[in-house]
C-alpha cells in the first residue's frame, strides 16, 4: 500500500503560517471564530495605536490612513529629536523660536492637527479590534486601554498646544508686540527702565511707586540694579524735550487746578496730566513705539541720575502684582520688622491698630499674592527707605521662584497674569537674548545701591549738583569695576 504525500501549502496557508505577531493567525485576516484570537489581536493593535499611531492600519486596516499616520507620527518624533538636539548644541536656535509667535502658532496649529488625527486612529482601531468578537471578560479592558492611550497622547499634544504654545504666543504678542526697535547694549549693557505703580486706592492720576533700573551685561548675565527713591526731587534730565523745559533739574509748581511738586514721582503729573495734549507735544512718537510721554520722561530723568543710556522700560501694575506671586506658587522672604495691612490711617495721629486689616509678623514667610503685595506697598509705619529695599527684595525672591520647572508646570497662570501686569515697549526682537541673558543671571548674585542717604550718601530733598555727579561716579564704580592688579610670582 503506498503512502501518498501531504498536501503541499497553498498560498493562503502560507501567508496564515507567515505572520510576525499571531504565530497561524495574522491580523488583517484573523479567524474571527476564535475569540482568543481575536483578543490577543485586539490587545497588539491597541498597544501598536499608542506607540506607533498609524501602524495598526498599515498592518490590519486602510493602508492609506496608517501611512498617513506613520508619516505624521515619525515626522513629530523627528523634530523632538531635533529640538533635543539644539537645545543640546545649538539653545539659542531653540529659544529664538520658541519666542517667535509665528513658529509657536504654526506649532500649536500642527500639534492640534496631530491631536485630532490621534482620535481619528484611535476611533478607527476600535473598529478594527471588532470587540464584539473578543472574549467577554477583555472587552471593557480593552476599551479602557485604547481611551487610556488617547488620553495620553492625543490630551498630550493638546495640551502642549493650548496650555503651553497659546499662552506663550497669547503673551508674547500681548507685551511685547506693540514695541518700537531694537536697539544694541550701551557700553556692554543693557539698561531697563523698571516702574512699578498702582491705579487703585482711590487715585485719580497713576504715579510711579517704585523706580528702578536693572542694568544687564550683555555678555555674562550679571545684574545690577539702582534703586531711585520715588521723591527724589529736582532730578536732572538727559539732553532731550524734558532738559530743554528744564536745563537745572526738575521744578514744580502749584496752581488752582493742577498741583504737583519736584520729585521723580510727578513726573505723570508734570508731563501728561497737567499739560495740553498729554506730553505727546514733547514725545510723539510714544505711543507708536509702546511707550508714554511721562514714562519716557522718566527715561531721560533716570538716563540723567545714573549717566547712561536707559532705551528700554518694563512697567509693573501693582493692582495685578498680587496675580505673578499667585501664579508662581508664592514667595518666600524673611520679614524684619511687623507690618500693618491696610490703607492707612484716616487722620493724623490716628493709631495704627484702628485702621490695620491684618499684619505681616516677624521672621521667614511664604507669602501668597496679597500678602506679598501689602508687604511691597506697606509705607505708614515705616520709611520709604524701608520700603525701597522690601521692594527689591520682593523682585529678587520672584527671581528665584521663576525657575524653568516651576514656570513649565505653572505656565498658563504666569503666562495670563503677565498679560495683565506687564507692559514694555522691548521689542519681541530682543527676546532670545534676553531669555539667554537671564538663564545667565540666575546663576550670580544680584548687585544693588540704593540712592538714598545710607546708600548713595545723597539728600533727596535738596540733592546738589555735586550730589549726582557722585551717583554717576558710583555707577560707573558698580558697571565697571577695575580689574584685579596682578600680584608678581615670588
Amino acid at each position: 500500500m503506498s503512502v501518498s504525500a501531504p498536501p503541499r501549502p497553498t498560498a493562503k496557508t502560507q501567508t496564515t503560517t507567515e505572520s510576525p505577531v499571531l504565530g497561524d493567525q495574522p491580523l488583517r485576516r484573523p479567524d474571527t471564530r476564535s475569540a482568543q484570537v481575536m483578543t490577543r489581536r485586539a490587545w497588539w493593535l491597541v498597544a501598536m495605536n499608542f506607540l506607533v499611531p498609524g501602524s495598526a492600519q498599515t498592518l490590519s486596516g486602510n493602508r492609506r490612513l496608517g501611512r498617513f499616520g506613520l508619516a505624521a507620527t515619525l515626522t513629530l518624533w523627528t523634530l523632538v529629536v531635533l529640538a533635543a538636539v539644539a537645545a543640546l548644541v545649538w539653545p539659542g536656535l531653540l529659544i529664538t523660536l520658541g519666542t517667535n509667535v509665528v513658529f509657536l502658532l504654526v506649532a500649536q496649529i500642527l500639534l492640534l492637527a496631530y491631536a485630532v488625527l490621534w482620535v481619528v486612529l484611535t476611533v478607527d482601531t476600535l473598529r478594527l479590534v471588532r470587540l464584539v468578537k473578543t472574549r467577554p471578560g477583555a472587552r471593557p479592558a480593552v476599551a479602557v486601554a485604547a481611551i487610556v492611550g488617547l488620553v495620553l497622547g492625543s490630551g498630550g499634544a493638546a495640551y502642549a498646544a493650548q496650555q503651553l504654545l497659546a499662552p506663550a504666543r497669547e503673551a508674547i504678542a500681548a507685551i511685547f508686540g506693540n514695541s518700537g526697535p531694537s536697539v544694541p547694549p550701551s557700553n556692554g549693557y543693557y539698561n531697563f527702565l523698571l516702574l512699578g505703580a498702582d491705579s487703585g486706592l482711590g487715585r485719580d492720576s497713576m504715579r510711579f511707586d517704585s523706580i528702578s533700573v536693572v542694568s544687564v551685561n550683555a555678555e555674562t548675565g550679571a545684574v545690577h540694579i539702582t534703586g531711585i527713591p520715588r521723591d527724589l526731587a529736582h532730578v536732572p534730565f538727559s539732553e532731550g524735550p524734558m532738559h530743554d523745559l528744564y536745563p537745572d533739574g526738575l521744578q514744580g509748581y502749584v496752581s488752582a487746578t493742577c498741583g504737583w511738586g519736584p520729585g521723580i514721582n510727578q513726573l505723570m503729573n508734570a508731563v501728561e496730566i497737567c499739560r495740553d495734549g498729554g506730553g505727546t507735544d514733547l514725545y510723539p512718537d510714544a505711543a507708536a513705539n509702546g511707550s508714554t510721554p511721562a514714562i519716557e520722561a522718566t527715561k531721560d530723568a533716570a538716563e540723567g541720575i545714573l549717566g547712561i543710556e536707559i532705551p528700554y522700560y518694563v512697567f509693573v501694575d501693582m493692582k495685578g502684582f498680587a496675580d505673578i506671586v499667585d501664579a508662581l506658587g508664592g514667595v518666600d522672604i524673611t520679614v524684619q520688622e511687623r507690618l500693618p495691612e491696610g490703607g492707612g490711617p484716616a487722620y493724623d495721629g490716628q493709631p495704627v491698630e484702628d485702621w490695620a486689616t491684618g499684619w505681616i509678623e516677624v521672621g521667614a514667610q511664604h507669602m501668597d499674592g496679597d500678602t506679598a503685595q501689602w508687604y511691597a506697598r506697606s509705607r505708614y509705619t515705616t520709611s520709604d527707605w524701608d520700603r525701597m529695599r522690601r521692594q527689591r527684595e520682593l523682585q529678587e525672591a520672584i527671581l528665584a521662584q521663576a525657575n524653568p520647572a516651576n514656570v513649565l508646570t505653572r505656565f498658563q497662570q504666569v503666562a495670563a497674569a503677565g498679560e495683565d501686569l506687564v507692559q514694555t515697549d522691548i521689542p519681541a526682537s530682543l527676546l532670545p537674548f534676553l531669555v539667554e541673558l537671564a538663564a545667565k543671571a540666575k546663576e550670580q548674585p544680584v548687585q544693588t545701591l540704593e540712592l538714598t542717604p545710607d546708600g548713595a550718601g545723597i539728600d533727596t530733598d535738596e540733592p546738589s549738583a555735586e550730589a549726582y555727579a557722585h551717583v554717576r561716579e558710583l555707577i560707573q564704580q558698580a558697571l565697571y569695576p577695575p580689574s584685579p592688579t596682578p600680584t608678581p610670582e615670588g
